[in-house]
C-alpha cells in the first residue's frame, strides 16, 4: 500500500512536470568554491609600490607623513578600479591627520560580514616592508582576487587598511569604537595580517584568540605541508580593536626579523613567495567563511 502511494505520487509529479506546472528537482546544488593560489608576482607589484612610495617620501610611510597618504591612495585606487565600494575614513592623532581605507565587495548578506585587515603604516625609522607592507599587500591581493574571480558569496566581505597602528592601534580603534551597536553585531569574523613576509619562514604563527578560526588556519597550512605554531599577540595588533567589541578574531604571522622597526626593513628584507603564502591562506579562509560557491 505504501509503495503504491509513493509510485502514484511520483507519477503525479512527473505528469505535472511534463505539463509545465511543476519544476523538475534536478538542479545541481551549489558547489563550494576555492580561490586560486595567489602568485608571488602579484604581491611583488604591491611590495614594490610601497617601497617606491617610501623612497620618494623621506624613507617611510608613517602616520602623518606624505608616504602614508600616498600608500592609502594607492590601495584605494586599485580597489576603486576593481569595483569595490571604498571609503577613506579620516581621523586625527598627535596633531596629524590619518586615514583608514575601508573596502566592501557589494555582494552577500550585509548582515553577516567577514572582515580582513592589516595596518598600512610604517614606523618613522624605515619603509616597513615586512611591518607591514607585507600584510597590506596580502590583504590587497586577496581583495583583487575576489574581484577577478567573482565567486557567489553568502556573506559580505569587507577589507580594512589601518592607520597609526604603530602608535597604539589608533586607526582600527577609531573605526571599531565608532561602529553603532547594530553594525558591530553584523561583523562575524575579523582576520588580521601583520608581518607576513619574513625571509626564510618555515613555520607560520596562528593567533590563538579563537579556537575555531585557529583550526581553520591550521587545516589550511597542514593541507600544504606547512607547520604552524600558536601565537598570542593579544593587544599588539589591530585584531585587538575588534576583540574589544566582541568580534571573534584570528590572524597569521610569519614573524618579525632583524630589521624590525629599522631602516633596513626594505624590499630586500621580505620574500614575495612568503607574502603569497600568507595571501593564499587569507583568501582560503575568506572564501570558506563567506560561503563562496560557483
Amino acid at each position: 500500500m505504501r509503495i503504491a502511494k509513493i509510485l502514484g505520487s511520483a507519477a503525479a509529479i512527473a505528469a505535472l512536470v511534463g505539463a509545465g506546472l511543476a519544476a523538475p528537482s534536478s538542479a545541481a546544488p551549489a558547489v563550494p568554491d576555492a580561490p586560486p593560489p595567489i602568485p608571488a608576482d602579484a604581491v611583488q607589484v604591491h611590495l614594490q609600490q610601497f617601497q617606491s612610495i617610501a623612497t620618494a617620501n623621506g624613507g617611510n610611510r608613517a602616520h602623518g607623513r606624505p608616504g602614508y597618504r600616498a600608500s592609502a591612495d594607492y590601495v584605494k585606487g586599485r580597489l576603486d578600479a576593481a569595483g569595490f565600494t571604498t571609503t577613506l575614513q579620516q581621523f586625527t592623532h598627535g596633531g596629524a591627520t590619518g586615514w583608514n581605507v575601508i573596502a566592501e565587495w557589494p555582494q552577500g548578506d550585509a548582515n553577516q560580514v567577514v572582515f580582513l585587515g592589516a595596518h598600512l603604516d610604517s614606523v618613522t625609522a624605515g619603509p616597513g616592508l615586512n611591518d607591514n607592507a607585507s600584510g597590506s599587500a596580502a590583504v590587497l591581493e586577496t581583495a583583487l582576487t575576489l574581484a577577478r574571480t567573482k565567486p557567489a558569496v553568502q556573506k559580505r566581505l569587507r577589507f580594512g587598511w589601518w592607520g597609526a597602528e604603530e602608535l597604539g592601534l589608533i586607526g582600527s580603534q577609531y573605526y571599531a569604537s565608532r561602529l553603532p551597536a547594530a553594525e558591530r553585531g553584523r561583523i562575524k569574523t575579523y582576520l588580521n595580517f601583520d608581518m607576513v613576509g619574513a625571509k626564510n619562514t618555515t613555520t607560520w604563527g596562528v593567533y590563538t584568540d579563537n579556537a575555531g578560526l585557529r583550526r581553520q588556519f591550521e587545516a589550511h597550512f597542514q593541507g600544504r605541508g606547512i607547520p604552524t605554531r600558536g601565537v598570542n599577540i593579544a593587544g599588539r595588533s589591530d585584531h585587538a580593536s575588534f576583540a574589544r567589541i566582541g568580534v571573534p578574531v584570528s590572524g597569521i604571522t610569519s614573524g618579525n626579523d632583524p630589521c624590525y622597526h629599522s631602516r633596513c626593513d626594505t624590499i630586500t628584507n621580505v620574500t614575495a613567495a612568503v607574502v603569497a603564502t600568507g595571501a593564499t591562506a587569507a583568501a582560503d579562509l575568506a572564501w570558506n567563511l563567506a560561503g563562496a560557491t560557483r
